[in-house]
């Protein structure tokens, strides 16, 4: 007989049992979208927090913090301890005499600090004078007009037609201001600033050498600043506007049940129980700034590196950067 190319002289085998009916594929994963759409089998979505992280450690991020006081609050210090490190601009001018200029003075210090592989370039921005006047009028002035300056220089650089890939970011993230201990209420130069300040960056107060004050004088003095926040409409850092998530907003009002954070900083260690910790030494015992029972700068700490770094940047750009962005624009398109 004559045969095609390709096929078989072989006769084929048939199965005289009945096709089996295939059962119905469980899915491994079961995810609601906007189609409500399930998966049958594994994709590998979850590989793009390894991409993510890979990349993040390739190239690092940026982060921007400015730090607001009177002199003899401590902020070099607290600077120093929360990233374990001379990162402050006194740290960066070892025995220069430190004199009290007569205005408000802007001065940043970046460093780039590592750990486990990703890096980190620090820009900590000091305002040496404020608040140290006989006459305080508008010294939060140089202080908006640095904010708006990187604003705009991030904006000319996102307008421009041919781009970079990526925006050098000098925007101020996050701005920690320190309440003098006085165990009163706020001062008309403390919500003078942070009413101002609140509408352009992210604020978070905190009461400087709280180891001044006693507990209940410390809770007393937390309490009025809650109360002053409240009475003057002041948004500070986390904001409630802003929290979307249900997650999101147990865990911040919880942050904002403690702020401001009663902080002491502290750049020198010492053996307490045969452990080395952070702490001030007094002649009544040392004071471990890492120990919550002592202080709260486990929480200032949390909240702009642990738990809330990147949202504090989200925030910047997306809220703080847009309104300046907005404003500007519409400014440029007026005949």
């Amino acid at each position: 007989l004559p045969t095609h190319a390709g096929s078989s002289l072989e006769p084929e085998e048939h199965s005289m049992e009945p096709p089996a009916v295939p059962q119905e594929e469980v899915p491994l994963t079961t995810a609601s979208g906007p189609a409500g759409c399930q998966l049958f089998g594994y994709v590998g979505i979850e590989a793009v927090l390894d991409q993510m992280k890979i990349k993040t450690m390739k190239t690092g991020f940026e982060f921007n913090i400015m730090v607001v006081g009177q002199s003899g609050l401590g902020k070099s210090t607290m600077v120093n301890t929360l990233f374990k490190s001379k990162v402050s601009r006194k740290a960066s001018q070892p025995g220069q005499e430190e004199r009290i200029p007569k205005t408000v003075q802007l001065q940043s210090v970046t460093h780039v600090i590592e750990e486990k592989g990703v890096k980190m370039k620090l820009t900590v921005t000091d305002t040496p004078g404020f608040g140290d006047q006989i006459n305080n009028k508008n010294c939060w002035d140089p202080i908006i007009k640095y904010i708006n300056e990187q604003y705009e220089r991030y904006l000319r650089e996102e307008i421009l037609i041919t781009r970079k890939r990526k925006i050098p970011d000098t925007r101020v993230h996050g701005c920690v201001y320190f309440i003098p201990p006085t165990g009163h209420w706020l001062r008309p130069l403390d919500l003078e600033f942070m009413q101002r300040l609140s509408k352009i960056v992210n604020v978070v107060p905190v009461i400087a050498k709280a180891d001044t004050l006693t507990l209940e004088e410390r809770a007393e003095f937390k309490q009025r600043i809650q109360e002053d926040l409240k009475t003057h409409a002041i948004s500070v850092y986390p904001q409630e506007d802003f929290d979307q998530d249900p997650d999101d907003r147990v865990l911040n009002d919880r942050i904002r049940e403690k702020i401001p954070f009663a902080v002491v900083g502290a750049d020198q260690e010492h053996q307490v129980n045969g452990k080395r910790v952070l702490g001030r030494k007094t002649k009544w015992g040392i004071i471990e700034v890492e120990n919550p029972a002592h202080c709260e700068f486990p929480l200032l700490r949390d909240l702009l590196i642990r738990s809330h770094l990147q949202d504090l940047k989200d925030i910047t750009h997306n809220v703080h950067y847009e309104s300046y962005r907005v404003r500007r624009l519409n400014e440029s398109n007026r005949p």
